[in-house]
């Protein structure tokens, strides 16, 4: 029988052990270290989901119905932000599918793994420990084998001097020889034992190198491939999580283009336009005012022409074009400027007459529909009582009294406030209607408005558009002749103008435009001119200063009968 080396098959047999064992450890460890990096991933797309629906809040404040943007460039912006909102919900998808389809399922399969290859590992030490016990076995019956063979090879040489020794007694040749036949069947039975014990341990080893092991090794290859497959099936799915979301992300941003091209700026500016429209008519050219007529003439200097060559070199600036010119040098215009802060006032006076006009027809257009509601709620409860009394099973006539009562004192109510707002709304009409005719009776006597301007530098007796530049004459020379106090001229009678009143200041005003005049709190002045409609008064102060105050900021006591002072 040929006899292979048992320990060097068990010690190739366990490094091969250690490589396997050292391998699975590696495979484990780097799913685990996956499974760590989709963790960090989808963390880093929740909190980028987070930032961005906080940005998102940050930018787009809770508005009421009536602070709803207009321009389109705000509703596109505002477009925008939904769509960016719901890209950032996408984000949040894509951190919840990685979380429940990747990161969960690498963490319960490792776990798998794990247990896995403990087993497997287990089952290998089992088996090479099963063969170590067989071979020691082995080899202990080959010790004693070799052993009693010395022995009886000891007991034979001592048998075979004493046999062939004259001298040696018969009792002591009986005595070697019964020890010789001791020691040789104590041989023949280790014999017999080590051989029985090498076939044993021949047939572990052949079932441990062609059975166990193989079948060991095949399972952790199993293990090691399928732990490999998850690993692809992962990387899978975090790229699928990453492809679903890719048609709805690209739906937000070809919202976003869309609210990109929305974007209109010639409405943009007509909202402006029909905003800002004051109502206010542009004012008209400025006369011309010849003061030589009452100087001699001689052959020389020729005949004057009713247009004078040097009209456009001399003629004084307009008072209007020269308070606007002031008045933008301060960035004071209402419509790029700041406006004052004037109290809204119930029948909207504070408001130029086209703001005016349209706030007024807005607030009776919502009346309206306050009293539709009201009638229509009225008719039911008739409707409803009317059924009432046919079938008093269903109820008690009497208990609509109470609302009834209520709902036609709102409608009367409501009625009052319509009929109070309509003679608003027609006092405003007929100013613009007056101011119209007046402006165009003026045109055709080629005589020039004297339409009162407002310290903004727009005249009051507009009624058609907001803030038009006024006509321009040709550029000034270089150095033009100005009168130093023609800006103060309105103010600069020889004969103040009579007082028709006295006004109590309820809030305090600068007064820094050219020609208005500033006023403390509770200050009291003198009227010398009452509002025309433009929403200006012109007052006197006790020290005889003059200008325009704005009349919703004073309380007005008119003197009937009063004389100048």
């Amino acid at each position: 029988m040929e006899l292979k080396d048992p320990v060097t098959l068990t010690v190739i047999d366990k490094d091969q052990f250690d490589n396997l064992d050292k391998h699975t450890q590696w495979g484990i460890d780097f799913f685990e270290r996956y499974a760590k990096f989709v963790k960090e991933r989808l963390d880093v797309e929740q909190t980028y989901a987070k930032q961005l629906r906080n940005l998102v809040k940050k930018y787009c404040p809770k508005r009421s119905k009536d602070e709803e943007p207009r321009f389109t460039s705000c509703v596109s912006f505002y477009s925008i932000l939904g769509e960016l909102n719901d890209y950032a919900g996408q984000r949040e998808v894509v951190a919840e599918e990685m979380s429940h389809k990747v990161y969960h399922e690498l963490m319960r399969y490792s776990q798998e793994l794990k247990a896995e290859r403990k087993h497997h590992l287990q089952e290998g030490r089992k088996a090479q420990q099963c063969l170590e016990h067989c071979w020691k076995q082995m080899d202990n019956s080959k010790k004693k084998f070799e052993r009693e063979c010395r022995e009886a090879e000891k007991a034979q040489i001592t048998f075979d001097r004493l046999d062939n020794d004259i001298n040696a007694t018969k009792s002591e040749v009986e005595k070697a020889k019964a020890q010789l036949y001791m020691r040789t069947h104590m041989a023949d039975e280790s014999k017999n034992e080590y051989a029985a014990q090498l076939q044993n341990f021949n047939a572990e080893q052949w079932k441990h190198f062609n059975s166990a092991i193989p079948q060991i090794f095949k399972n952790l290859q199993d293990m090691d491939e399928r732990r490999t497959v998850k690993l692809g099936e992962t990387y899978r799915s975090f790229a699928e999580a990453e492809r679903r979301v890719i048609p709805i992300v690209s739906k937000c941003l070809d919202g976003m283009v869309s609210a990109a091209k929305a974007v209109d700026e010639r409405r943009d500016s007509a909202i402006v336009v029909e905003s800002f429209k004051s109502g206010f008519e542009p004012p008209g050219d400025y006369p011309f005012e010849d003061f030589s007529q009452n100087l001699s003439r001689t052959g020389s200097d020729g005949a004057i022409s009713n247009t004078p060559k040097g009209e456009r070199d001399l003629a004084p600036v307009p008072r209007s074009e020269a308070k606007q010119t002031i008045g933008k040098s301060k960035n004071k215009l209402w419509l790029f400027g700041k406006k004052p802060k004037v109290p809204s006032l119930e029948d909207f006076s504070h408001l130029p007459p086209e703001q005016r006009r349209k706030r007024l027809q807005q607030k009776i257009d919502e009346l309206n529909r306050e009293l539709q509601k009201e009638t229509d709620q009225r008719d039911a409860l008739n409707k409803m009582k009317d059924v009432y009394e046919k079938n008093p099973q269903m109820g008690d006539p009497n208990s609509l009294q109470p609302k009834l009562s209520e709902t036609n004192c709102n409608i009367q109510k409501l009625r009052s406030e319509i009929h109070k707002n309509e003679s608003w709304l027609s006092e405003v009409e007929g100013k613009q209607s007056s101011r119209g005719d007046r402006r165009h009776s003026a045109d055709n006597h080629h005589h020039t408005p004297h339409g009162r301007e407002s310290p903004e530098g727009s005249y009051t007796d507009d009624t058609s558009q907001e803030h038009h530049t006024p006509q321009r004459r040709p550029a000034q020379p270089a150095q033009p002749i100005h009168d130093p106090h023609e800006f103060d001229d309105e103010f600069d009678d020889d004969d103040p103008l009579p007082v028709v009143g006295h006004c109590k200041a309820l809030y305090s005003f600068d007064g820094q435009n050219e020609g208005t005049l500033s006023m403390a709190e509770d200050e009291v002045l003198y009227i010398i001119e009452e509002d025309k409609g433009d929403g200006w008064t012109r007052a006197r102060k006790q020290s005889g200063k003059e200008g325009y105050v704005p009349t919703s900021y004073v309380e007005i006591t008119i003197e009937k009968n009063s004389k100048g002072s």
